[in-house]
């Protein structure tokens, strides 16, 4: 397994949070243990505490990807790298359970877990496949989602790094308010059907508007 894969585990934990929304689903240590997937043994261990721990990690994970998202590459990186300090990782060469075609073990990187406890080895293993990650394919492949409300955060994986959601669903609906926005200014452009008849309405209004002051004026 490429330790870029771990990459995903940081994305999942931030978007655990809508900020704009409102709403978190990081509010239990079933929560949690759904980060790890039904069949990480690390999950085992999660308790109460973690909770909270992966909360605060959540936070400084966002931090980074926003700073991306900015353009702010220096801050992105000093951001993750004072995560790694704090959570270190224990890399080991692993492939006794893969085989390739030739029947021979299909060694690969793997991150082991000695951790102290389930919120540090879920940080640990996040920020390094997010490291890896930024590093082979570039900061800017960091994003967060611009359909609003929606801030979740994105890898950028495209081949020409077009990205700019992080759902198809969220793709559809900026697409759409944007059609819509479109189709509104050009109803108000001058020789638009609409322009016209604000101008027909105005005119009225303004002859009207004439025609009631003259006695006055006589």
């Amino acid at each position: 397994m490429e330790l870029a894969y771990y990459s995903d585990y940081a994305v999942r934990l931030v978007n655990t949070e809508e900020p704009v929304r409102g709403t978190d689903t990081l509010t239990s240590v079933e929560a949690v243990r759904e980060l790890f997937g039904a069949a990480a043994q690390t999950a085992r261990r999660a308790s109460d505490s973690d909770v909270t721990r992966l909360r605060s990690v959540r936070a400084r994970l966002r931090a980074i990807f926003e700073a991306a998202d900015a353009g702010e590459e220096v801050r992105a990186v000093d951001l993750l790298n004072a995560l790694l300090i704090e959570f270190p990782v224990s890399p080991q060469i692993s492939g006794h359970e893969q085989r390739d075609a030739d029947g021979r073990p299909d060694w690969h990187m793997h991150i082991a877990d000695h951790a102290a406890n389930a919120s540090a080895s879920y940080a640990a293993t996040a920020c390094m496949g997010l490291a890896v990650h930024l590093t082979e394919l570039g900061v800017d492949r960091l994003g967060i989602c611009r359909a609003a409300p929606c801030r979740n955060a994105y890898l950028d994986t495209s081949t020409n790094r077009s990205r700019r959601y992080c759902s198809d669903r969220c793709a559809t609906r900026a697409n759409v308010a944007a059609y819509r926005a479109r189709k509104r200014l050009e109803n108000q452009e001058p020789g638009s059907p609409a322009a016209a008849g604000d101008t027909a309405r105005t005119g009225r209004s303004a002859d009207s508007s004439q025609d009631s002051s003259a006695p006055g004026e006589r």
